[in-house]
């Protein structure tokens, strides 16, 4: 046998995209270089046939490898660590919480240019901003100042406040008003927002009010961008930054305070690689660098609503509209047996006619981009669908084009029914694109502005929109999701939702949290200047408890109903979730290794986790690939995590674990 590296220097070093979670270990043959090696350095390393850009963990004088098959470093790329131990201990607990390779972690923490091994220097630096005026802090109402104040007192010490704001309370001010306190501290800011929709705003008014440099991180900037907003804050350089979910890694060193605006919104999870929960992220990050954390929304999770109830939060409330916004009225418009004009019903139609002719804006809201979602033959009754996924294909009538939304995949918009021929294609559903074109019809000479993903591609196209809307040149605005996130449009006076019944029937027990949310953040476009709003509802269903429960008694008296029955039925946040996913080009692999995951998970099992599944995914075929699902459920917290840990630990040694791609992900929002 072998004789075993006993006493020699190892280096435990962490690699990402490998499918392994332990560390591996090389050696370094400089002794000088190995007294000055900090944890967090990056360094690059012979794998397999490859070079790798690593980063150096911990010291160890033991390995359960040969010495003669351990190999050397390459090179040390930095001579001081990027990450601070605080930085460190928080990429650990990602690393273990939803356990993800560790290597995995820290390279996700890290902007592309620097994961590449690039030097970690700034460059092409645009100079900074002046402002001829300074905007001055406004004058806050009784409970904004109480908000205020109530914070102010943590600062140096962790605690997690639930700013619960109704829309147009003011809690930006209330944000802005606590960074300046933080500012004259002399230390840094953290400020994350669910959608890079919002930053353009939200960076001007930080800019007008602070008169700094405002760094930003989100996915639309260049390798180059994010790697200097990175590094500004690494180095001190700036006090602010304003990001999406991956910045709540982004090293700070003398980081005073975070803030979640939209905390409930569900672009703060991560869906894709590390399935992390910027939110929760950033609460722990809070406790690490003992600090406060200020969680804001209009419509809290029933998470953080929990953690009130637990009193693991403060419970902050901004009951009032700021300033001289008026509360909004609400109707509900019984569309039921109406005949509706591509989806605008003739009630509608008037309240826009009237609003137009006050000079007064209308936002209309409908969740589904393109033209219609279904193409179908009206003599077959064939339909067009994804060969990837099941999933039909989405008309996109202005590049005439079918789109899978799910895929990505394209193909030319037919004319002809391909199974009989017949040029009787019926276009069912709406989407944006068929509701811009009838508002064109009906509102002649009035200039419609929509906003989704497919009318934003272009770069500076937001941008140009928003100001269009700012301006007054723009009078309907239509759009999706973009639309229901903090935006400040003040001369919009009338809202309506096109299409609410979509959501009140679900198989997802999120689906009665997220539509009601929804309804009350595009609620808040109304009426947020000195101008009465209006908000109407289009509905099937106007008696539906949901929506009488929500609109008389308001989103609070909602979630408090809402969680009661979540508690009786023990599903979260009164339990906790784990969901494992499986899929392969090959129909019986995802199901097989689910099937053996869940056969290993059962016989560990002592605490009676419940462990259901595998089924098939409810879109069982996507993007080529077949899909299965295994979920575990348990009341606590920990005998969870410790199932999952005992089991992950196995998993990546299964045969089948090499035929599929698999995840965890904890704390799923999603389970559909």
């Amino acid at each position: 046998m072998s004789e075993k590296a006993n006493h020699t220097t190892i280096l435990k070093v962490a690699i990402p995209s490998v499918p392994f979670f332990e560390l591996f270990d090389y050696l370094c043959l400089d002794e000088m270089l190995i007294q000055t090696l900090q944890p967090g350095v990056r360094l690059k390393v012979p794998f397999g046939r490859q070079t790798k850009v690593a980063f150096f963990i911990e010291i160890s004088d033991q390995s359960a490898y040969p010495l003669e098959k351990i190999k050397p470093i390459i090179n040390v790329i930095d001579h001081n660590s990027l990450l601070s131990a605080v930085d460190l201990a928080l990429l650990r607990w990602v690393s273990q919480y939803y356990h993800a390779p560790i290597g995995d972690v820290i390279n996700a923490a890290f902007p592309v240019a620097l994961r590449q091994g690039k030097p970690a220097n700034v460059t092409k630096l645009p100079l900074n901003k002046q402002y001829a005026t300074q905007l001055a802090p406004l004058q806050c109402n009784q409970t904004q100042q109480a908000a205020i104040d109530s914070i102010s007192q943590a600062f140096h010490q962790f605690s997690v406040f639930l700013l619960d704001g109704v829309t147009g309370s003011g809690k930006t001010e209330v944000y802005m008003q606590l960074i300046e306190k933080v500012l004259q501290n002399d230390q840094q800011i953290l400020v994350l927002v669910p959608e890079i929709t919002l930053t353009p705003q939200l960076q001007k008014r930080f800019e007008q009010r602070f008169n700094q440099r405002i760094a930003i991180s989100h996915s639309k900037l260049s390798d180059n961008q994010r790697k200097n907003a990175w590094l500004l804050m690494q180095n001190q350089s700036c006090q602010i930054l304003l990001g999406t979910r991956s910045a709540v890694f982004t090293p700070m060193p003398t980081i005073g305070l975070i803030i979640l605006d939209e905390e409930h919104d569900s672009s703060f999870k991560q869906q894709e690689g590390i399935h992390f929960s910027a939110r929760d992220v950033a609460v722990m990050r809070g406790k690490l660098a003992d600090i406060p954390v200020v969680l804001g929304s209009a419509t809290p999770s029933f998470e953080s609503l929990y953690n009130v109830q637990q009193r693991r939060y403060q419970h902050l409330k901004l009951p009032f509209r700021a300033g001289v916004a008026s509360s909004v009225s609400v109707e509900l418009i019984d569309i039921c047996q109406q005949r509706l004009n591509e989806g605008l019903s003739t009630e509608l139609i008037a309240q826009i006619h009237t609003t137009l002719a006050k000079n007064e804006q209308v936002l209309l809201f409908i969740n589904r981009r393109g033209f219609a979602p279904t193409l179908m033959c009206h003599y077959c009754a064939w339909v067009a669908c994804c060969h990837a996924c099941d999933a039909n294909l989405v008309i996109h009538q202005h590049k005439r084009l079918l789109r899978c939304h799910h895929c990505g995949s394209e193909q030319d918009l037919v004319v002809r029914c391909p199974r009989c021929s017949s040029n009787e294609l019926v276009r069912l559903g709406l989407g944006t694109e068929r509701i811009e074109s009838v508002l064109a019809q009906l509102f002649v000479g009035k200039t419609i502005v929509r906003l989704d993903r497919d009318s934003i591609q272009r770069k500076g196209a937001l941008e140009h929109y928003l100001l269009q809307i700012l301006s007054g040149d723009a009078h309907i605005i239509l759009g999706t999701q973009l639309l229901a996130k903090g935006h400040h449009f003040p001369n919009v006076t009338v809202v309506a939702i096109l299409d609410v019944d979509s959501g009140l029937f679900s198989t997802d027990f999120h689906a009665h949290e997220k539509l009601a949310q929804l309804i009350i953040q595009v609620s808040g476009r109304a009426g947020r200047a000195d101008k009465a709003g209006k908000v109407l509802l289009q509905t099937r269903q106007p008696n539906h408890q949901l929506l009488t429960e929500l609109l008389t008694d308001g989103y609070e008296t909602f979630a408090k109903s809402a969680l009661k029955e979540r508690e009786i039925a023990g599903m979260p946040p009164y339990s906790y979730q784990a969901l494992m996913r499986a899929q392969a080009d090959n129909e019986s692999f995802p199901c097989s290794f689910l099937e053996t995951v869940a056969e290993y998970a059962q016989s560990i099992n002592e605490h009676s986790v419940k462990i259901l599944g595998p089924i098939s995914a409810p879109m069982a075929k996507r993007a080529g690939s077949y899909r299965y699902q295994l979920l575990f459920q348990h009341h606590n917290r920990r005998v969870l995590q410790q199932l999952l840990t005992d089991m992950i630990a196995q998993v990546s040694h299964l045969k089948l674990a090499a035929k599929v791609r698999w995840s965890l992900d904890v704390d799923p929002i999603d389970l559909y």
